[in-house]
């Protein structure tokens, strides 16, 4: 089977602002941000974000938390070959140069005990400094530590963790009707998430203690994750950056190497036409 068979799976229309990539040819950076990538679920794009690795290259990679998901395997446990080869590329691009850094979620807060270490070449830290071509100083944090909910009222975010997982399951199986149909992917949860009006509110709220943090420490701007919505634009005076995720928007931040920041959509696998192994198509299938 070739990809040509395989349903399509868009999560954005080709409208929506953000840069896409045809071709199976390398691109490089001086920066690239992923976080929320939750390895160890099944709502995870693992085969979607290897692919990304495989065609994007960069100076420095940073992991803005939430890569692995310790809540949903201490559950139970989930772990396919893609996951592995995730982080075994990551792996592979610290040992070939790129400097790796680690910045642990609340999903991922296990390996906040080694912050100050490294592993493979992978620094772990609780939040770093990047600094743009143009010499702006960005703040890059995970944003955990300024959700009230996450916070103080650790039972209601389990809860609504749980809740999400559902939903991203209903979607999944919703989706695989449409794909039947015909119809093009579509989010229930992204959908749910920006259409409730409290949801909006806490996103709104969000930001802007992430801004007035990033004032605070006297940066030009913030890169966090844990909302789990891609965003670039200035918030009084500052500049927020958040680089999404890869269970719903397949999403990364990059600095390009003439220094202008972009948001990438990789809701497809670029691919030589050659067919693919088996258990990749199992994989996408499910």
């Amino acid at each position: 089977m070739n990809l040509d068979d395989l349903p399509a799976d868009r999560l954005h229309d080709p409208s929506d602002g953000h840069e896409r990539h045809d071709g199976p040819g390398r691109q490089r950076y001086r920066a690239i941000w992923l976080s929320d990538t939750h390895l160890g679920t099944a709502g995870c794009k693992a085969l979607y974000l290897l692919d990304f690795l495989r065609h994007n290259e960069s100076d420095r990679l940073y992991l803005v938390g939430d890569i692995i998901d310790g809540w949903q395997l201490k559950k139970g446990w989930y772990w396919n070959q893609s996951h592995n080869d995730v982080v075994q590329k990551v792996l592979r691009k610290a040992r070939k140069g790129a400097h790796v850094v680690f910045i642990p979620g609340n999903h991922d807060e296990f390996a906040r005990q080694y912050v100050g270490l490294a592993f493979g070449g992978i620094q772990v830290r609780q939040d770093d400094v990047h600094l743009l071509r143009d010499g702006r100083r960005l703040w890059i944090t995970h944003g955990d530590q300024f959700d009230g909910i996450v916070q103080s009222v650790r039972w209601l975010a389990y809860l609504g963790d749980s809740l999400y997982t559902f939903v991203l399951a209903l979607n999944h199986w919703f989706n695989r009707a449409r794909s039947r149909l015909g119809l093009r992917y579509w989010s229930l949860s992204q959908y749910l998430k920006h259409r409730v009006k409290n949801a909006v509110a806490f996103i709104s709220d969000y930001e802007r203690v992430l801004i007035g943090e990033a004032r605070r420490r006297g940066f030009d701007g913030v890169v966090c994750g844990h909302i789990h919505k891609a965003e670039i634009k200035t918030v009084d005076g500052l500049l927020y950056c958040n680089d999404g995720d890869w269970v719903e928007s397949l999403t990364a931040l990059v600095e390009t190497l003439e220094g202008e920041l972009k948001l990438i959509v990789w809701d497809e696998i670029r691919s030589p036409a050659q067919p693919l192994p088996s258990r990749v198509v199992e994989e996408l299938l499910q």
